[in-house]
């Protein structure tokens, strides 16, 4: 998505050098579209609690440490956030106050885990959580009803909350380079599931119940020390799945 600094409503200082916000951006609060990325930002001050009329901010790429409370005030935020590729080692509760966000991407910084709040952003549709330190999740993410994608490749996860079963409008999960000995049971009730990436993970088996997911299209198990030729995998390949194992 490209954006144009001349619109009144825009502000993109993408790649600009700046390593810390200018105020007079704080003063633009009918701004709708904030790009300070790639910046080397290292804080961001309280002040981004003002921008209400804000539908996408994207500070991905920079070097924050921690995020203020204020940015749980920008109730406007319906599209995207951007976090990606800084330093945080944890997200503020207030983050789970963005009830009309549709996209947040957090990945690519050392968080450890996320807050029970995040079950909060009832509107999310995709999450990105890639190369993020996750040992668990919390059962809050259960409560995001619309989300469809989830991406959390390269954490060290061993495990999914059972709330995760919740997820019924979820098409797509990516487990990619974790630490899973065994599918997770949650993934059971995913009746909308069509992608499911397991690539190297620990697992020596699959359960007989993957072949009973009704919309399963692609199945990826690779670099996994599992039977190419399991009946559950033949079943979902005779029904058309694609299987990669």
């Amino acid at each position: 998505m490209t954006y144009t600094q001349g619109s009144a409503q825009v502000l993109n200082h993408w790649k600009a050098g700046l390593r810390s916000v200018p105020a007079e951006v704080w003063a633009r609060t009918g701004l709708r579209v904030l790009i300070l990325a790639d910046n080397g930002l290292t804080v961001l001050p309280p002040e981004i609690g003002g921008m209400r009329a804000l539908h996408t901010l994207d500070l991905g790429h920079n070097a924050l440490t921690d995020l203020p409370e204020q940015i749980g005030n920008l109730t406007g935020l319906t599209r995207f956030l951007y976090l990606h590729d800084n330093r945080l080692t944890g997200l503020p509760a207030a983050l789970g106050k963005l009830d009309r966000l549709g996209y947040l991407n957090i990945g690519e910084n050392p968080l450890g885990r996320l807050p029970e709040s995040l079950g909060g952003m009832a509107s999310l549709h995709e999450l990105r959580a890639q190369h993020a330190a996750l040992t668990d999740l919390p059962a809050s993410l259960g409560r995001l009803a619309h989300l469809r994608e989830l991406w959390l490749r390269g954490n060290r996860l061993a495990g999914l909350p059972a709330a995760m079963s919740r997820l019924r409008a979820l098409r797509e999960l990516e487990l990619r380079e974790n630490a899973l000995a065994q599918v997770p049971e949650a993934l059971r009730g995913l009746p909308s599931l069509r992608r499911l990436d397991l690539r190297g993970n620990r697992l020596h088996g699959v359960p007989h119940w993957l072949a009973e997911l009704p919309c399963l299209e692609k199945l990826d198990l690779r670099w996994n020390s599992v039977d190419h030729d399991a009946p559950p995998l033949r079943a979902l390949r005779e029904r058309g799945c694609v299987v990669l194992a």
